[in-house]
Formats: structure tokens, C-alpha cells, sequence
């Protein structure tokens, strides 16, 4: 018990410090930080990030959020950048540099060959005095009091104001790019976000033997075939002209067959839902689930302009897709 205890209370620690590491990123916000979005935004190439070790995994991330907010983007291992990959790197572009100390040798030997190539560089260190710091452009301090580990060693709290940092910067970009949801889903296309905005209804519908249209002046036992063949919970039912008058549900026949005997026998105008909700093929799957949550309802006719039945959307397809 007493192990637990002191486990417990050493995360409590952990939390602690690396909570305050972002706190104190607060106050250091000023003209540095509007300086490095303002490079950012004005970078007519790609944002090259690289770090060596622990802040080298936060630079991935940092280039992963970047590329995913509507800043192209791209990872550079120091180590692999001076044997060729220095080639990716225009004068265009912009280097993000993550290094704590600021004196990491794989990434301090690439600042004179981006002074050749023309490249300007972003700092995020925790030594604001180091040789990093010093070639760089811009600075971010992002320096901290002390790690999480016992030691004052490992890369904990240093890494998680390398984070913290590192998303406000790809936040503020966003935003000052005007990036919208749109934008995100056209990056995210397998996402739930994606789906929502991406798929439209004509994705999703059932078509030809899998969406059931019956003329008004069909028996409903014939309905109720063309709906069984079709695996469907509905019909879509038309006039002469083929434009949709109607639709014949699974509750349609639940309500009207206990009262009507010879209900196999009569025409299906006479017990239709005669004005069905409709959604036409153009418009985003997620407007049809709003309209089946609002209404309560399991299927949507989908319509063209004339009102002509070509298609069904049932809720069962939105739940495949995700939605």
C-alpha cells in the first residue's frame, strides 16, 4: 500500500513539473513568437523540422501537425541531411530546429551550410545563449527548470514545452492561414471528419435493384415483394410521369394491417405516406443524419430536380460509413 502511495505521488510530481514547464512558456510569448509565424507564413517554399534524439520525435509531430493545418511540410534527420538530404532544403524554405541545449553537433553543423543555401532558421531551444540560438533567425525559449525525471536528465518536461510550443505555433499558423474544416477534412479524407464533410449523399445511396420504386396503382403485396427483393425497409412510389407521390414503409404496414384484412389486395395509394422526406444527391452525407435524427425516420428518397426517386438512403448506410 504504502508503494502504491508513493507511486502515485511521484506521478502527481511528474504532472506537476511538466504542467509548469507549460505555464511558464506563457509569459515568454511576445515579439520572438510573432516573428517565427510570420516567417512561417511568409515561407514561398516547404517548413523543414529537425531534431536529433527525443526533441527530433517532437519535431516529427511538429511537421506532421504543420502539413496537416495547410503548411507544407517535411522531416529532416540532422545525421542524414549532411549525407545528401541537405538536397531537400531551398532557399525558399524554412527550418524549425529543435535542439535543448542548443549545441547538439548534428544540427549545429548544418547552420552555416543553410546560411549558404539561403535558408532561415527558426529555434526552439532551451538555451537561448547557445550556438543554435545564436545562427538562428528567430528564437523560442522554451527552457525549463528542471526535467521530470529524478535524475534532471531524461527529456521530459523540456520535450513537453518542445510540444506545447510547437502547437501554438502550428495553431496560430492555421488560423492566420484561414484554415477551415473544409481544409482539414480535404487532409483527412479517411478521418470521421472527412467523412462528414466529404461524402455526399449520391456516395452513399442505393441504387438500381437496391432501390425499390413502384407505380401508385401497385397492389401492396406487390410493394411488399419489390421490397423484400431489394432488401430495403421502404418503396419509393411514383406517378405516371415517374415523380415521387409517396413512400410505402415497413410501418405503413404495421399500422394499416391489423384494421384491413384485404391490405394485400388494395393499391398502394391508398395507405403511403403521401409526403415523404427527401434529400437530393448532391448534398453532404451528414445533412441526411441530421434530417433522420430531426424526423426520426430510417430512410431518405433521394430526388432529382423533377422529384424522380434515384435513390434510398437508409441510416444503416451511414452507420457503415462511420457516421
Amino acid at each position: 500500500m504504502t508503494t502504491r502511495r508513493a507511486s502515485l505521488r511521484r506521478a502527481k510530481d511528474v504532472l506537476q513539473i511538466e504542467a509548469e514547464a507549460i505555464r511558464r512558456l506563457i509569459p515568454r510569448l511576445g515579439a520572438s513568437f510573432e516573428e517565427a509565424v510570420g516567417l512561417l507564413l511568409g515561407c514561398r517554399g516547404r517548413v523543414v523540422v529537425a531534431g536529433m534524439g527525443k526533441a527530433g520525435i517532437i519535431g516529427q509531430k511538429l511537421s506532421a501537425t504543420l502539413a496537416s493545418t495547410g503548411t507544407p511540410s517535411l522531416w529532416v534527420h540532422p545525421v542524414e541531411a549532411v549525407h545528401g538530404d541537405l538536397g531537400r532544403v531551398t532557399k525558399d524554405d524554412v527550418m524549425i530546429a529543435l535542439s535543448n541545449s542548443g549545441e547538439t553537433p548534428e544540427l549545429t553543423q548544418l547552420l552555416p551550410l543553410l546560411k549558404q543555401i539561403g535558408t532561415q532558421v527558426i529555434a526552439l531551444t532551451g538555451n537561448v545563449r547557445s550556438q543554435l540560438a545564436r545562427h538562428s533567425d528567430v528564437v523560442l525559449d522554451v527552457s525549463v527548470r528542471r526535467e521530470a525525471c529524478s535524475l534532471n536528465l531524461a527529456p521530459t518536461a523540456s520535450t513537453t514545452a518542445m510540444l506545447a510550443m510547437s502547437d501554438a505555433l502550428a495553431v496560430v499558423v492555421a488560423e492566420r492561414r484561414g484554415f477551415k474544416e473544409r481544409d482539414f477534412a480535404l487532409f483527412h479524407p479517411g478521418g470521421q471528419l472527412g467523412r462528414r464533410l466529404l461524402l455526399r449523399v449520391r456516395d452513399l445511396m442505393r441504387t438500381g435493384a437496391s432501390n425499390p420504386v413502384m407505380p401508385q396503382t401497385a397492389l401492396v403485396k406487390d410493394v411488399l415483394f419489390a421490397i423484400t427483393k431489394a432488401r430495403a425497409g421502404c418503396a419509393s412510389i411514383v406517378d405516371g410521369q415517374g415523380r415521387l407521390v409517396g413512400i410505402f414503409t415497413d410501418g405503413d404496414l404495421r399500422r394499416h394491417l391489423r384494421d384491413t384484412p384485404t391490405l394485400a389486395g388494395i393499391r398502394v395509394r391508398a395507405i403511403m405516406t403521401k409526403t415523404p422526406k427527401t434529400i437530393q444527391p448532391d448534398r453532404l452525407a451528414a445533412e441526411a443524419l441530421r434530417l433522420m435524427r430531426e424526423y426520426r425516420i430510417d430512410e431518405l428518397v433521394v430526388v432529382d430536380a423533377k422529384r424522380r426517386p434515384v435513390g434510398l438512403l437508409d441510416v444503416q448506410d451511414l452507420l457503415k460509413a462511420g457516421f
